[in-house]
C-alpha cells in the first residue's frame, strides 16, 4: 500500500472510530450535545496531525479510544467526553488553557488543565514525579471528580496497548497501575475498569502464569457450567413465581483475583473453591422497596439451599464506602459446593460496574449514597490541608484508605461512622474532630475501657475520653490506621517540634547575648551535640536533652572537624577506586529487548573522584554466575529464585537490586522511581544455590516426616538448612528451608511432597 492509500485508510479508521463514539453517546441517556464534542473531536484531530504512537497508529486514535472508555464504560457526558478528546492538546502542542477556554468554556477548560498539570510540570529534588504527580492529581481532583475519571480512563487505554513498550518501560506503567490506579478505580466504584486494569499489569507482569491459569478456566468451564446448571433450575422456577424481571448468570473470577488468593494461601487452581458467583439482577417493581426485593430473593433462595451464616454480607442497608451495594450470601448447593450469590437492583449494578460516575444517572432520586464520595474528597482535602513533606510517605498515608475494608461503629448517640478494617480507637477519635482525636485520653468500648490502641469491630459502641492536657505523641502513629489521623498527628507532632525548637533558640540566643553566632561556631556546636541541622538542635536544646556550658567561651575550645571531613574524604576515594576496577555486568545481547526503553533516569550526584562504573539502562542485564554475587543484590523482601519473574531497580549506589515482579517493595519501586527500572534475565546459574522455604500441613501420623524427607532426597541432591515441624490436635504444620538452584526446583520438590499420604498442602514460602 502506498503513502496516499495508506493516508486515506488512517483518515477512514479514525472517522468510523468517531462515529462509534457518536453512537455510544447517543445510546446515553444524557442531553443530545453532538456539537460540541463534534469541534472538541476536530480540534483535537488538527492539533495532533502528523503525530503517531508508539505503535505506529496516528496519535488522535488515543483520545478517541480515551473518550468512548469514558462514555461507554464510565456513562459520562459530553463535558467530560469534549476533556478527553483534548486532554493531551495542551500538553503535546501549541494550544494553550486560555484556547480551550475561548472555544469550549471554563468547565472544560478546568478539566483539561488539571488533566495537564498531572501529566507535566517541574518536581523538586529527591522527590518522586509519581508520588508528586498523585499529589497534583488529588488536588485537582478535589475541584472536579472528572479529572480522575479521565484519568484512569486514559490509563485504561495505555494499558490496553502496552504490547508496544519495550519490557522496563511496562514493568514500571503496571507498577503505578498496580499501586494507585486500581486502588483509585476501586475506590470510587469502578469495579470493572479495576478488575480489567490488575488483569492486564498480571498478563504483562506474569505472561506464563497468565497463560496457564487462562487456559484452566477454559478447561473447567464445563464442570463450572454444570454445577451452576443444576443450582439455578430450582431458583429460576421460584423467581419466576414472584412476578418480578430479572436475569440470573455466573460471573468467573478474574484470572488475577485467582491468580492473587493461590500467592496469598498457597493453593493450587483446584482449591479455589469460589471459582465464581451467581449473580442475580433485578428491575425495580414500581411502588416496591428496593431494599425488601432483595431481602424477598434472599429468603426464596434460602428455603431451597442450606445457607452459611459467617458468609453474609449486608452492602444494601450499609453500603461500601465507594457506593457499593449488593446482598451477598453463599449457600451449598446441589453438588456439594459453596456457591457465592450476588443480589443487586439494576441501579445497584450499574454503581457496581460505573461506581460514581453512575450516580449521576440516578441524581433526581437523591440516593443516600451521593454522599459517599464527598465524604471521601472532604477526607482528601484534610489530607492535603497538612501533607507529609516528602511525596512518597504523602501516597502512602493517602493510600492506606484506598484499598481497604470497611467496619461499622456506632457513637454513643447511635450514629454510624464507616471506618477502614483494623482501625483503632484512636482513629474513631480523629473520625468525630480533629481536637477529639487530638486530646483523646482513652476510650470505651462497648462501655468497657480500653486503650487509645485496641482494634474496633463492626458493631462496637465507642464513646472517646479526652483531656485538655493530653497531646499527640510519636507512638500513637505505630496503631492509627486512617490517612486523616496519620495526617492530624504528623502535623501537631511538627507544631510540637517548632515550639520546642523556638524554646532552645531562645535559650542559645541568650547565651550569646542575642548576637550573631559565626559560623564557625554553630558548626563546631552542631558537630559537638551531633545535630544534623540549626532546627534538630533547637530542639535538643528545648527538650533539655542537651545541656549548654555556662559561658559561650566554652564552643571556641572545641577543635576544628576539618580533618575528620578529610579522612571521611579519602575513604569514599578509596571506595569508588575499588568499586571502578570491579567487572562490569555482563550484557546479553538482545536487539530487540533493549528497542524504545524508556528515558534516562534523574541523575545521580557523584563527587568528583574516579567515577563508579555505571549501568547501561537501555541493555537486559542476564543474571549469571560471573556476575550475579558481583553486580546485583538480591534483597530479602521477596527472595527471588532463578526462574521467577523479575525486574532490576538501579539503587543509588549504582547496584542492581533484583526483586520478583509480584513483591509488594518491588511494587513501589516501580511506582515511586519507574525510571530506575530496567529488565533483567536470568543466565547461567548452576553452580549458585539460593535459599528457599517449603511450607507443608496435613493430618499428623507415626513416620510422616521421614516419608517426606525420603521424597526431598528421592534422585535430587538436597542441602537442607533447617526443619521445623509441630502438631497440634491431629494437625502438623511444617516448613523446610532448603537450598535450591532455581524456582523449578522448588516447584518439583513440592510435587514430591504433595505425594506423601497425609499432606493436605504444600508451596513455597519467602524465607
Amino acid at each position: 500500500m502506498n503513502d496516499e492509500h495508506k493516508l486515506i485508510a488512517e483518515d477512514q479508521m479514525i472517522e468510523e472510530e468517531f462515529q462509534g463514539l457518536l453512537n455510544d453517546y447517543l445510546n446515553s441517556n444524557h442531553r443530545r450535545k453532538v456539537d460540541i464534542i463534534t469541534r472538541a473531536f476536530n480540534m483535537a484531530k488538527e492539533a495532533h496531525k502528523g503525530a503517531r504512537r508508539r505503535s505506529g497508529e496516528p496519535y488522535i486514535m488515543h483520545p478517541l479510544a480515551v473518550a468512548r472508555i469514558v462514555s461507554r464504560e464510565m456513562g459520562l457526558g459530553s463535558t467530560s467526553i469534549s476533556a478527553s478528546l483534548l486532554h493531551d492538546v495542551v500538553e503535546d502542542t501549541d494550544y494553550t488553557v486560555e484556547d480551550i477556554r475561548a472555544l469550549f468554556g471554563d468547565k472544560i477548560a478546568q478539566i483539561v488543565d488539571g488533566l495537564t498539570k498531572i501529566s507535566s510540570g517541574m518536581f523538586g529534588e529527591n522527590v518522586s514525579e509519581q508520588a508528586e504527580n498523585f499529589r497534583k492529581l488529588l488536588l485537582t481532583m478535589s475541584d472536579d471528580i472528572r479529572v480522575i475519571l479521565i484519568k484512569i480512563a486514559d490509563r485504561l487505554h495505555n494499558m490496553r496497548t502496552l504490547s508496544s513498550m519495550a519490557a522496563a518501560k511496562q514493568f514500571k506503567i503496571t507498577g503505578e497501575t498496580l499501586y494507585i490506579y486500581a486502588p483509585l478505580a476501586h475506590r470510587l466504584g469502578l469495579f470493572a475498569i479495576k478488575t480489567e486494569l490488575e488483569e492486564l499489569c498480571f498478563k504483562y507482569e506474569h505472561p506464563e502464569a497468565f497463560a496457564d491459569l487462562t487456559r484452566k478456566i477454559e478447561e473447567s468451564a464445563p464442570e463450572r457450567n454444570e454445577i451452576y446448571e443444576n443450582f439455578a433450575v430450582p431458583v429460576v422456577k421460584v423467581l419466576d413465581t414472584m412476578e418480578i424481571d430479572y436475569e440470573m448468570r455466573a460471573r468467573v473470577k478474574s484470572v488475577y483475583s485467582i491468580w492473587n488468593k493461590m500467592q496469598n494461601k498457597g493453593i493450587e487452581f483446584h482449591e479455589v473453591y469460589d471459582l465464581f458467583a451467581v449473580r442475580i439482577i433485578f428491575e425495580l417493581s414500581p411502588g416496591l422497596d428496593e431494599k425488601k426485593q432483595c431481602w424477598d430473593i434472599y429468603s426464596a433462595i434460602t428455603d431451597i439451599y442450606k445457607l452459611r451464616p459467617d458468609r453474609i454480607r449486608d452492602w444494601v442497608s450499609h453500603p461500601k464506602a465507594n457506593g457499593y451495594q449488593a446482598l451477598h450470601l453463599t449457600v451449598m448447593g446441589p453438588d456439594g459446593k459453596w456457591i457465592e450469590i450476588q443480589i443487586r437492583s439494576r441501579r445497584m449494578d450499574d454503581i457496581a460496574e460505573k461506581g460514581f460516575a453512575a450516580h449521576w444517572k440516578y441524581k433526581e432520586s437523591r440516593i443516600e449514597e451521593d454522599n459517599e464520595l464527598d465524604k471521601w474528597l472532604k477526607t482528601i482535602q484534610e489530607v492535603l490541608a497538612n501533607p507529609n513533606p516528602n511525596a512518597i510517605d504523602f501516597l502512602d498515608t493517602v493510600k492506606m484508605n484506598l484499598f481497604s475494608s470497611e467496619i461499622f461503629v456506632f457513637t454513643p448517640k447511635g450514629e454510624i461512622k464507616t471506618l477502614p478494617q483494623g482501625a483503632t480507637a484512636l482513629d474513631f477519635a480523629y473520625t468525630i474532630h480533629t481536637r477529639v482525636g487530638d486530646h483523646c485520653l482513652g476510650a470505651k468500648v462497648n462501655h468497657t475501657l480500653v486503650p487509645l490502641s485496641q482494634k474496633l469491630g463492626s458493631g462496637d459502641q465507642v464513646e472517646i475520653l479526652t483531656s485538655q492536657s493530653v497531646e499527640p505523641q510519636p507512638e500513637w502513629l505505630n496503631f492509627v490506621t486512617t490517612a486523616k489521623a496519620r495526617t492530624k498527628i504528623e502535623a501537631s507532632l511538627r507544631r510540637q517540634r517548632r515550639r520546642v525548637g523556638e524554646k532552645g533558640k531562645k535559650v542559645l540566643d541568650e547565651l550569646f547575648d542575642n548576637e550573631p553566632i559565626d559560623n564557625t561556631v554553630f558548626n563546631k556546636i552542631l558537630h559537638l551535640y551531633k545535630a544534623e541541622n540549626k532546627e534538630d538542635l533547637y530542639y535538643l536544646i528545648g527538650s533539655n536533652e542537651v545541656v549548654l556550658p555556662d559561658n559561650k567561651e566554652a564552643f571556641q575550645k572545641i577543635k576544628s572537624t576539618e580533618p575528620d571531613k578529610q579522612d571521611n574524604l579519602f575513604v569514599r576515594y578509596v571506595r569508588q577506586a575499588m568499586n571502578a576496577i570491579k567487572k562490569g555486568p555482563e550484557i546479553k545481547n538482545s536487539k530487540e529487548a533493549s528497542k524504545g526503553v524508556g528515558d534516562e533516569p534523574s541523575s545521580v550526584p557523584v563527587p568528583m573522584m574516579p567515577p563508579t562504573p555505571k549501568v547501561d539502562r537501555k541493555s537486559v542485564y542476564s543474571l549469571t554466575e560471573s556476575n550475579f554475587r558481583k553486580n546485583f543484590v538480591v534483597p530479602l523482601c521477596c527472595n527471588p529464585l532463578p526462574g521467577d519473574d523479575v525486574f532490576g531497580y538501579i539503587t543509588e549506589k549504582e547496584e542492581v537490586e533484583v526483586h520478583k515482579r509480584a513483591c509488594q517493595t518491588g511494587l513501589k519501586l516501580k511506582s515511586n522511581f519507574g525510571d530506575r527500572v530496567i529488565e533483567v534475565a536470568w543466565g547461567d546459574y548452576r553452580q549458585y544455590s539460593f535459599l528457599a522455604s517449603i511450607v507443608f500441613t496435613g493430618i499428623d501420623r507415626i513416620g510422616i516426616l521421614s516419608s517426606i524427607l525420603s521424597k526431598l532426597t528421592d534422585g535430587m541432591m538436597v542441602n537442607i538448612q533447617s526443619v521445623n515441624v509441630s502438631t497440634k490436635d491431629g494437625i502438623f504444620e511444617g516448613a523446610f528451608n532448603l537450598h535450591v538452584h532455581s524456582a523449578e526446583e522448588v516447584n518439583q520438590l513440592c510435587a514430591k511432597i504433595a505425594k506423601v499420604d497425609g499432606v493436605s498442602t504444600v508451596h513455597r514460602s519467602p524465607v
